[in-house]
Formats: structure tokens, sequence, C-alpha cells
């Protein structure tokens, strides 16, 4: 695609970059990602998208804005109080970049109905706060073949990483790193247990980055790596993964891709049958 006069002025940074340059912008304006959660994670997200020039964003979340939301949830004003996230969200990135289109999906997603809005999109950033999104993402987007940036958020740490099991041996899956939810009185919500804002703008801003990176198929994927920060101590760590063999998930797609290799190699009826 051919970019506009206004295309250049506005990605210049972008195009002068050997590794994103022309093409890598025309990439980003023909991307489509789908953000779930417009929260502390989803709004450093859903800023940066938009200002990079990810051409089509989605975003799911059911949530009304709160007036206590506004310490960490800045793609939000003190105007929206009482409006939908999603609705929030486009209007402030509809400010920042008049070039992209803003899908809005205000619902929670479940098993009823989050196959066909994931399948519409290229990757997946989960940026939601509960134990069933997460696991619902994984197998979804094991299945359906979709990048998963997914990070979390404690009141001082974060967590990061991609998953791409699809990909077979040595990419491991969210359930290969947490088989089982943990129970729910050891993870306190956030109302419970607090946050410091800007942590989750930190983590947000780095999933943006793994987002990008995965797009333009730039630099090392964190696919099979988890990314810890420690905002107390001013520390980053990065450990392995390794895929779990006795894995759910990884077993039953495993089973399902041997079973789809078999019905391929299987003579076809005889048509007098």
């Amino acid at each position: 695609m051919d970019l506009s006069e206004e295309q250049f002025r506005r990605y210049a940074r972008h195009l002068i970059l050997d590794e994103v340059g022309e093409e890598g912008q025309a990439r980003l304006l023909r991307s489509r990602v789908l953000v779930v959660g417009a929260g502390g994670l989803g709004s450093p997200l859903l800023l940066y998208l938009a200002a990079a020039g990810v051409g089509t964003i989605g975003v799911a979340d059911d949530d009304r804005v709160d007036l206590t939301n506004l310490q960490r949830q800045i793609v939000h004003m003190t105007s929206s109080v009482g409006a939908l996230k999603v609705d929030s969200a486009r209007s402030t990135l509809g400010a920042i970049n008049p070039d992209i289109r803003i899908e809005t999906h205000a619902l929670r997603l479940g098993p009823e109905n989050a196959e066909k809005i994931v399948a519409a999109y290229d990757l997946v950033a989960d940026g939601s706060d509960n134990f069933a999104t997460r696991y619902l993402l994984t197998d979804l987007c094991f299945r359906l073949e979709k990048p998963l940036v997914a990070a979390a958020l404690s009141p001082f740490e974060g967590q990061l990483s991609t998953f791409r099991p699809y990909l077979g041996p040595g990419h491991p899956c969210y359930r290969c790193l947490f088989r089982d939810p943990p129970p729910p009185d050891l993870v306190p919500r956030c109302e419970e247990a607090g946050i410091l804002g800007a942590v989750a703008g930190v983590l947000g801003t780095l999933q943006t980055v793994e987002v990008l990176k995965e797009l333009l198929g730039l630099g090392d994927s964190l696919d099979g790596k988890l990314l810890l920060y420690d905002a107390m101590r001013t520390r980053f760590h990065s450990i392995r993964i390794a895929k779990d063999p006795e894995c759910p998930t990884c077993a039953m797609h495993a089973l399902a891709a041997k079973d789809q290799r078999r019905t391929e190699v299987s003579p076809p009826l005889s048509a007098g049958r």
C-alpha cells in the first residue's frame, strides 16, 4: 500500500528506521490487533498501538469507567467516568490517530463469543484481570494459531511473555507455565491489594513493544521466556519456559493435529458407495 503525505509525516520516525521503513509501516497499517481489557495494561497498549499506526485495533471490555480507575488507566479521562470503557478508549484513540479503525466489543469474552472475535484478528494482547479469560485465550489462540502477548500485574511487580505454542516443540503455552489457576484467596484483586499506577504503565508499554515486534518480525521474541519486573528493586529478570510434556492444552492440540493429518491421508470413499 502507498502511504499518503500525511502518513509520511505522522510515521516519519518509524520510516527512517531501517528495521521498519515504509514496508514495515504499511504492514502495521494492515494489521489487526485485539486488546483484551481497557484497564491498567490495556491503556498504554492502546495508546501506543494507535500512535504506531496499527490499522485496526479491537478493544474488548464490558466494564465502565470508575473514578478509581484513573490513577493508572490513562486511556480514560475524568469526563468519561460512567461511560463504557470501550467507548471512552475509542474516543481517546480517535483523537490521537484518526488514521486507524477502532472496533469495540462491549462484552466479557467467554466460550460463547470469544472464538468469533479472536478469529478476526492477527494477534491478541491480553490485559485481562482474571484467570478464566487468560486460559480461554490460551486455548483459542493455540487452536486459531494467533500469537498471544500476555502480561499480568501485582502491586509492585509484573510479568510478560509471548505464546506461540502452535509452532510446535520448544514453544510453550500459558498452561505450560501455570497448569492451573491459583486459589482465589492467593491472588487478591487490584481493589483489595492496590497497585502503584505507573507499574501498569511499564508493563503495558513493554507489552506494546512485543506486539509491534511480532507484527514486524523484529528482534528476539519472548516466546519461550518470561520477563519479570520488580519495581521496588528496579530489576528485570528473564527465565526460560519449558514446554510441559503433560500440558493438557498442548496435548489436546497435538492430538487434534494428529487426527487431522490422518484424515488428510485417508483414501476417499468410493463415489458409488
